[in-house]
């Protein structure tokens, strides 16, 4: 048998991707699946950044780049983090990688050793914890209960700082809760993190632009520029631009950790795409008309789905952002399905809905949330209906 790392053997694949996949192979098996686990808008990627990319390639512009981006969509995103954010970035501050995700990864495994520990506000993206343990630190999960939103609270955020903490990671908007922190929030989160100087922000921005009922996006730093020495702001074109295949992702953060994470990527992936960053330039510096009218659409499309689920007998908190709902489901534990299935968990019955109801979602105990479901809403609004009275139906029919 070959050998494989105790790191990987300890490492989970993503419940996203696992979803996903089987709900891919039920699909080419001829059922009829709707898919609610995705986390990617379904717009298509603008005209004028798909003009862009094919104009880069005919130029010839398919060679390698700096290995941290090329002078001009650093220039952008410097702009960028200036005009929306009000952050100073020198260029030395600023990594261009595949994707967000990639950059948050890369930050952990060039800062983080043996034992130091990773605050992790739950529910949380699945990859926060994973990317830490494969860093070789410790996840220190703190719940952010459902009656406060699913936000992390100052006095909770204390309790957990030990001599061992090395970073919080911050998502706001939130995958899965889509929970917001306010700008006081957030300030009482920083007048904490003032006391420990040891403990590092890692800011996943990437749902920065979808949010709803006039609440505006706020950065801990813009709140407290102090932070600014130990934050690292990361954000990409995937979800506000609908390029989520581009895989185009960057961050801004203190020179040092940054010099670091580029020495890191050089030995890993080197640069991303060419094309990505031409495209990633035009969405930037281009308009910005489909930042409204897709946070519109999801904003349109969550108010279709809260009474939808409620009718359903799954409670739910309005998410403020992104565009995904956690549902909960635990008045439906301890039932059978029609075809006899014991759901015990929420990962039972999203395996059911899955298999009996035909509609993928994504088990909460993957986000640090049991009890819960997370939906996507990025689907149409016909689809969305389809899958809700899909979900409904197989709820109706569990027994005791």
């Amino acid at each position: 048998m070959n050998k494989i790392s105790s790191r990987m053997l300890a490492t989970k694949p993503s419940a996203n991707s696992a979803v996903s996949g089987r709900a891919r192979v039920l699909k080419a098996e001829g059922r009829d699946i709707i898919s609610l686990a995705i986390g990617e808008p379904d717009f298509d990627t603008p005209a004028h950044i798909i003009e862009a990319a094919n104009k880069a390639m005919a130029e010839g512009k398919t060679r390698y780049t700096n290995v941290d981006g090329t002078a001009e969509l650093k220039a952008a995103i410097q702009r960028k983090f200036k005009v929306e954010n009000g952050l100073d970035f020198a260029s030395d501050q600023i990594v261009v990688s595949t994707g967000a995700k990639q950059v948050i990864f890369n930050v952990l495994l060039a800062t983080v050793d043996p034992g130091d520990e990773v605050i992790i506000p739950a529910p949380y993206w699945v990859s926060y914890p994973e990317m830490t343990r494969i860093a070789d630190g410790t996840p220190v999960i703190v719940n952010g209960a459902a009656e406060n939103g699913f936000k992390v609270t100052a006095q909770a955020l204390e309790a957990a700082i030990t001599d061992k903490s090395r970073w919080l990671i911050l998502n706001s908007p939130c995958n899965p809760s889509g929970a917001v922190y306010t700008a006081d929030e957030l300030s009482g989160l920083a007048d904490v993190l003032l006391k420990y100087p040891q403990v590092g922000i890692l800011s996943d921005d990437i749902y920065e632009h979808i949010i709803f009922g006039g609440q505006k996006f706020t950065s801990i730093i813009a709140v407290e520029p102090k932070l600014a020495e130990r934050t690292v702001a990361v954000n990409g074109v995937s979800k506000a631009y609908c390029m989520t295949g581009w895989r185009l992702g960057y961050g801004g953060g203190p020179a040092d950790i940054m010099r670091e994470v580029r020495k890191l990527q050089s030995q890993s992936t080197s640069c991303a795409s060419s094309i990505s960053q031409a495209g990633a330039l035009a969405a930037l510096e281009g308009p910005q008309d489909c930042l409204v009218t897709n946070r519109e659409a999801f904003c349109r499309r969550r108010d279709l789905l809260m009474p939808l689920l409620a009718e359903a007998g799954l409670s739910c908190r309005k998410p403020d952002g992104a565009f995904y709902v956690l549902a909960g489901c635990s008045d439906f534990l301890g039932t059978k399905s029609p075809a006899g299935v014991a759901v015990e968990t929420d990962v039972d019955l999203a395996k059911v809905i899955l298999e009996e109801a035909g509609v993928a979602t994504v088990p909460g105990t993957a986000f640090g949330a049991p009890g819960f479901l997370r939906l996507s809403y990025a689907v149409d609004d016909e689809m969305l209906k389809q899958a809700v009275a899909r979900i409904a139906g197989l709820c109706r029919s569990l027994t005791r």
